[in-house]
Formats: C-alpha cells, structure tokens, sequence
C-alpha cells in the first residue's frame, strides 16, 4: 500500500506542475515568435497569466490523466491532439476562419488546400493541430518530466489540484472565446462545431482505449537496440522542421501528412526497443522546442517589432530553452539527486 505524501513532498510535486504550467504557453505561442508581443517582455510576461491557464493547465491534465491510469505517449499525443482541436475549432475557431484577425497572408495559407464542404485549409489545419499537439503539450510534458524524473511516473495533483486547474482552464477558455466573439464577428457553423466536439471525444475515447504501459526494455536485454538518443533527436528535428516549412499546397499536405505519419510509426517501434528510455523522449521533445527556436529567427512577428527588440527576444527565450533542455539532461544523467 503506498503511503501517502508529506506536505514537504507534496509541495515538491508543484515545481513540476508550475514549471509545465510556464513552459507550455510559451512553447505554444512565444517560441516561434510570430506574435504582436514579441519585442515587448512586459506584455509577453502580462499574457502568461491567460496562456498559462489556457495552455499549461491543459498540459499538466493531459499528463495526469495519462500517468494515473497508466498509459503511455501515444495516449498523450492523442490527447494533446484532441485538446488541440479544442482550442483551433471551439475556443477561437481559427480551424474555421477565413479571414482570422487579419493576419496577413492568411487567404495565401486558406485557399489552395480550402476543402468547400469541410470550411478548412488542409495545410493550415495540419499546422493548427500538429503544432498544439507537438508545441503546445507533448513537448512540454517531455521535457518537464525529464527534470524531474523519480517524479515523471507519478501523480503531480492532488484533490485541490484536481479542482484548482479545471476551473482555471474554462475560465481563460470563456475568456478567450468571449474575445473571439467580441473581435472576429465569425461564428464556426453548428455542424463544424458538432463534428470538432464529436472527434474530440473519438480522440479522447481511443486514447483511454489504449492499453497500459508494458515496462521498457532494461539496458542490455537482448534484441535490437534502440537508436542513439542523438539519432531521436535528429529524426524528429529534421520531421518537425519540414512540418514547419512546407508549402501550403495539396503536394506540400500530402509530404507533410506522410512524413509525420512515418515519424509517428517510428518513435513508438523505436520505444518497444532494448535501450529506450528518458533520454530518447528527451531527445524527441528537446528537438521539437529547438526547431521552432531556431526558425524564430527568420518568422516576421506581427506588428513589425524593431529588429533589435525581435533578435533579443528570440535569443533569450533561445537560450533559456537551452538552459531547461541542459538542466534536463543533468537530471537525468544523476536522478538520484533531482527531488
């Protein structure tokens, strides 16, 4: 019978909760640099106290949901998924939007794979929810779990948790929405927000359908081994970059699909191996916030920021991203000193 936590240990649990809660809006939103606040720290410190609600609640839930009932990332993925298709085609139904915010060259993305009878871009319906899938919370969960690893298998929340999150996520999701219907003047048609909400609980359903966690293959068990945690990383930053770059064109979708597709079938073949372990879901995870980093870098933001107050923020939230990947990498190389 396991014993439960002390109020030391479970405050402790809230460092992780915290640091996920922070990592994944801004893995979401701030790390690519696109926004109107990019350049202005203030303000981008200002909208972590929405995003942080609408996004980081979502990802601590998603990991508590699947770690106490003792499945594995493909349960994760297909939860991050379904929430992401939450927040593209219910909260601010950009999934639907043909003219959102007007962001310039929206209709340029839309129009050439618009599907009439559906109401949406194939491309930019792929980079809506691949993106809040991958950057808004798997990413995150991976790398904050990797920090603290005794902690990575266990429960974070307790009952006031549980409650707390839940709350604070509709309230940002009301607000947000509330915004949309304020500013945008669109509203996604009965049976587009019919169809989301029923392939949302499709996702959700197929995810806790899956069964649990078979324990990893321990270092030196016989069979194949896994692939070096540094070929992980290359593979998926290599995917994820040109996920990110492709055009939004019917051939550009159809690479796009097929080469997230051979990905998804190789990190679950590659997870059955002797050898995988943290280090590998670090390595897919990392890789995934350095892409969009990187390509920070050449994104014009919205607003036109100067290019100083741009590059500055792009670099420090750069560097910072490399200072949570580098702390991950020493927690898991010596976990018996990570609380």
């Amino acid at each position: 019978m396991q014993t439960p936590p002390t109020p030391a240990r479970a405050r402790r649990r809230w460092i992780p909760v915290l640091g996920l809660m922070f990592l994944s809006p801004v893995a979401a939103e701030y790390l690519i640099g696109y926004g109107d606040t990019i350049g202005r720290p203030k303000e981008l410190l200002a909208g972590l106290l929405i995003l942080g609600p609408l996004y980081g609640t979502v990802a601590v839930l998603i990991r508590e949901a699947v770690r106490r009932t003792g499945r594995g990332w493909p349960s994760m993925l297909l939860l991050g998924l379904a929430f992401g298709l939450v927040q593209a085609g219910l909260i601010d139904q950009s999934l639907f939007n043909d003219d959102y915010r007007d962001v310039p060259d929206w209709q340029e993305t839309l129009r050439p794979t618009f599907v009439p009878g559906l109401g949406i871009g194939v491309s930019m319906a792929l980079n809506f929810l691949v993106g809040h899938m991958v950057w808004s919370f798997c990413a995150p969960i991976a790398v904050i779990e990797a920090c603290t690893p005794r902690l990575a298998d266990r429960p974070w929340l307790g009952r006031t948790g549980l409650i707390v999150l839940p709350l604070l996520y509709l309230a940002a999701a009301a607000l947000i929405h509330q915004d949309h219907l304020r500013t945008e003047h669109f509203n996604a048609a009965p049976a587009q927000i019919a169809g989301t909400a029923a392939a949302v609980l499709a996702l959700c359903a197929t995810a806790f359908a899956l069964p649990r966690r078979r324990p990893a293959a321990a270092p030196g068990t016989a069979g194949t081994r896994a692939p070096a945690p540094w070929a992980v990383a290359c593979c998926a930053a290599v995917a994820l970059a040109v996920h990110q770059n492709v055009p939004p064109t019917w051939p550009g979708a159809a690479a796009d699909a097929a080469l997230l597709t051979a990905l998804g079938a190789l990190l679950p073949r590659w997870s059955k191996r002797a050898g995988w372990g943290r280090k590998h879901v670090l390595a897919a995870g990392g890789a995934a916030l350095m892409v969009n980093a990187l390509l920070s870098f050449a994104v014009e933001p919205l607003g036109h920021p100067s290019a100083a107050a741009k590059f500055a923020t792009n670099t420090a939230i750069t560097l910072g991203v490399l200072a949570l990947l580098g702390w991950a990498h020493r927690s898991l190389r010596h976990p018996a000193t990570t609380h």
